[in-house]
């Protein structure tokens, strides 16, 4: 069983993900295929799955039942961007903040996760000096969900993951993913990393 990370975007392949992913590619613990390449097959072998900010999530519909699937037999998935097409029962889509300012970005801890615990979100706030690419909005959590992460004062959920009723976890981010953000690289191999151990079933 490896971890399935969608390859979406159109660069030359895997040069957005390599970096940070190469050595659980290369022991054969993750699986990068394009999207333009994927079967329900991948699925049936996955026990955790990425999909990035830009993943095809108009043709990504026709897996529906394959991730339905996957997740009721225990997988965990990390989802990064809006939800404009809700793959499941129970999701919601991508709620905008309305005219954010400076203050709107701010992060807050709510509640610990494996993925992010130790680690002080304020440096993930900016890239460059400049706010609002770890998130400008929320995906509505499910009814159960449990809100990791929020921004400004009104406490937008950016990211929560739920433990669906009939089985497997999701994990959702509602920005660019995540392990891209702040400045710090140790940072992002740290959420890489942690990413990995968590879809494999091994932080807990």
């Amino acid at each position: 069983m490896t971890i399935l990370m969608i390859q979406s975007h159109y660069q030359e392949p895997f040069a957005m993900t390599a970096p940070l992913f190469a050595d659980a590619v290369a022991s054969g613990v993750m699986k990068v295929v394009r999207e333009m390449e994927l079967t329900e097959e991948h699925f049936d072998t996955a026990r955790g799955l990425i999909t990035t900010t830009h993943l095809d999530q108009i043709g990504f519909q026709r897996f529906s039942s394959a991730v339905a699937g996957f997740l009721d037999r225990g997988g965990r998935w990390i989802h990064h961007g809006h939800i404009l097409r809700p793959i499941l029962p129970g999701l919601g889509t991508y709620i905008p903040m309305p005219q954010p300012k400076r203050p709107d970005f701010d992060q807050t801890r709510l509640h610990d996760h494996p993925i992010f615990a130790g680690i002080d979100q304020k440096k993930l706030e900016t890239n460059r000096g400049v706010a609002g690419f770890y998130g400008r909005g929320h995906n509505p959590p499910p009814e159960g969900a449990v809100v990791i992460n929020a921004l400004g004062s009104a406490k937008i959920p950016v990211d929560w993951v739920w433990a669906r009723p009939e089985g497997g976890e999701l994990l959702s981010h509602a920005g660019n993913d995540f392990w891209g953000c702040g400045d710090d690289p140790e940072i992002k191999k740290l959420l890489a990393h942690r990413s990995v151990a968590w879809l494999s079933g091994e932080l807990n």
